[in-house]
């Protein structure tokens, strides 16, 4: 019997080094670390994220992590399922376009949680963990071969911090596949929340980050699982995604490295909405015209950014359902000239300008064949003197092929520090930047952690 893939992807986690990875994919570990400790820290103020602490509080007592832009300590399970949340809940963090996942936003706060645990681990093992932890994570979206049925970033999430966490503790092969199948068990992610724009979503990221710790701490305890879980009959793309290759997505682990073509939000909303909203600024700053001057707004999609994006928008929102309806936030990008998290309040849905225009705008599925497609998009905006201006968006901004520059993804974080509840001063600021960019020299990781 062939062997499942799940061990060529245990193995690539085991036996790869930093010294196997190129230069481009440690580079843009440490841009997607710094950026994912950034909304991670704004994502303290997030909705719900002080709730989520506190009832976390009541799910086991211990120091072993800490809560990132709080201080304060928890086991490290629980540590990883409020920090995800915190990274997730504002709808800032990085993500892998052709995976649809958001695949640092489970492997960092589990690799850290770990390993402020453990105590002394290396810059240099933590950048090993973030790189293969990413690999694991984008390769299973990648390899998907239908649209979402299952909350991707949740589900491949789950794979991805077992890998970082058991390449920090050094697993072998055989560990590793138990510690997979035991994060297996326990996937979780419903495309409902997504639907409803529930809160819930970025719960599943956090629960997921949960349950990776807890497969770990049961594969070193000696549990052990089945070992089909890509591939067997119940496994997850038969069962989680309606299909999937993942036997070519293990073959090409060591050659294709993810983390470099993982892209940056620019805007705490949804990467679906991300194409639109870069076009129509793009047309706006080139012509000059104000919202008032529109008549008409014809969007041409992809049937993901529909399915992801495409909802009504209303008056009563709430903050996850606004933050995914592209014409909401179109329409507060052409007003204010970029989206803010003063964006999303109910006092903001109540503008009469900003619905008039979210409402009266258009949006006409155009199926390319490919069903985790969130390019091309084609915009045309009607302005009322009757001029047309139209732009298909290919490379949406933030991705590698039209990234963010080194300045702008540096103020993104600095913004983003400067925005978390209490104070985080310009000096501790630019250490944590200067730590990150020195990654390798760092003696001990737990020295990222801010706190208070």
């Amino acid at each position: 019997m062939t062997k499942d893939p799940i061990f060529a992807f245990a193995d690539h986690v085991v036996s790869t080094s930093l010294d196997d990875m190129p230069d481009e994919a440690i580079k843009a570990a440490k841009t997607f670390i710094l950026d994912t400790l950034g909304v991670g820290i704004s994502g303290a103020g997030g909705p719900m994220a002080a709730e989520l602490v506190a009832a976390a509080s009541k799910m086991g007592t211990g120091s072993d992590a800490t809560i990132w832009g709080t201080g304060q300590k928890m086991p490290a399970g629980n540590a990883a399922l409020c920090n995800a949340y915190q990274a997730h809940c504002q709808e800032f963090d990085c993500v892998h376009e052709g995976a649809v996942a958001h695949v640092m936003t489970i492997v960092l706060p589990v690799a850290l949680a770990v390993s402020e645990r453990v105590g002394g681990v290396s810059g240099k093992r933590l950048l090993e963990a973030a790189v293969l932890g990413v690999d694991v994570a984008a390769a299973l979206g990648v390899a998907a071969q239908s649209g979402l049925r299952f909350f991707r970033p949740a589900t491949v999430g789950a794979f991805g911090g077992v890998a970082a966490a058991g390449k920090i503790l050094g697993f072998t092969q055989a560990k590793m596949v138990e510690a997979f199948s035991l994060a297996y068990g326990q996937v979780s992610g419903t495309m409902q929340a997504h639907t409803e724009g529930s809160g819930l979503l970025a719960m599943q990221v956090g629960f997921n980050a949960r349950n990776a710790v807890a497969a770990i701490d049961l594969a070193e305890a000696g549990f052990t699982g089945p070992h089909g879980i890509l591939s067997g009959d119940f496994g997850y793309f038969n069962l989680i995604e309606d299909g999937g290759d993942p036997a070519t997505a293990a073959a090409e682990l060591g050659q294709r490295w993810m983390i470099k073509e993982v892209a940056h939000k620019p805007f705490p909303s949804g990467r679906a909405t991300h194409g639109i909203l870069d076009g129509c600024l793009s047309l706006q700053r080139e012509h000059g015209f104000n919202a008032d001057e529109i008549a008409g707004i014809n969007l041409t999609v992809p049937p993901l950014i529909k399915h992801l994006v495409g909802r009504p928008p209303k008056t009563d929102m709430g903050i996850n359902y606004a933050r995914l309806c592209a014409r909401y936030v179109l329409a507060c990008a052409i007003y204010g000239g970029d989206v803010l998290m003063t964006d999303f309040s109910p006092a903001a849905y109540q503008r009469a300008d900003r619905q008039k225009l979210a409402t009266s705008t258009k949006m006409t599925v155009l199926d390319a064949g490919d069903p985790n497609a969130l390019a091309p998009i084609g915009i045309e905006i009607d302005l009322r003197d009757g001029s047309k201006l139209q732009r298909v968006v290919e490379d949406v901004y933030g991705s590698p092929e039209n990234p963010m520059s080194k300045a702008a993804h540096l103020a993104k974080f600095r913004k983003n520090c400067s925005d978390r509840p209490g104070e985080m001063s310009a000096e501790q600021i630019e250490s944590l930047i200067e730590m990150v960019n020195q990654i390798e020299d760092l003696p001990d990781v737990g020295r990222l952690i801010f706190t208070p």
